[in-house]
């Protein structure tokens, strides 16, 4: 089987990412905030194919509690996976790249949001070292597009995990070649 290949994104990944996984704004504006420094999108292949998506919050949190009590904490946001492509280890390496990067530039604890109805990203996250925070849920806005342009903010609660990064960190696959923080222009 092949193993996942992942780095950050540059502008010539836009395309086939939008449309292996669609939602061309998200991931334009996630392009674009990389540009300013303001975060990190991952893309993940499978082979030449677009596998996956995660993006690195470095702002603020927008979400009140988040930012109380886990100020500068960077968060990891929109974890995806192509449908037809789950459970080939996708995921974990999407996230052990973010955990890397952040160990690279001095971070020594990341945080997350999951919706309280998802089982599955609970689960990945619990095998990948993410605690609850102890503070409770939160409520999350998700950005959905909508056919005739804008966007729905819907209201989610979700579970905040948070994981120390002091400890090891998941190995890097054996044939990535490039440093994970090598590049943040697009």
């Amino acid at each position: 089987m092949t193993e996942p290949y992942v780095r950050p994104a540059r502008s010539a990944d836009l395309k086939p990412f939008v449309q292996a996984l669609g939602d061309h704004g998200f991931l334009r504006d996630r392009l674009d905030r990389q540009r300013n420094g303001l975060g990190v999108l991952f893309l993940a292949w499978l082979g030449s194919r677009p596998a996956g998506t995660v993006y690195l919050w470095l702002e603020r949190a927008e979400e009140p509690p988040i930012r109380w009590h886990l100020p500068g904490v960077p968060l990891i946001t929109h974890l995806e996976v192509a449908p037809e492509l789950r459970n080939r280890g996708i995921g974990q390496a999407l996230v052990g790249a973010v955990e890397r990067h952040l160990v690279e530039e001095g971070h020594e604890r990341v945080a997350l949001a999951v919706r309280t109805d998802n089982a599955d990203a609970a689960r990945l996250y619990a095998r990948l070292g993410y605690q609850d925070w102890g503070h409770g849920d939160v409520t999350c806005y998700a950005l959905r597009p909508l056919r005739g342009g804008g966007v729905l903010e819907e209201p989610e609660r979700c579970h905040v995990l948070t994981k120390d990064l002091a400890g090891p960190t998941p190995p890097a696959p054996r044939h990535e070649s490039w440093p994970i923080g090598a590049s943040r222009r697009a």
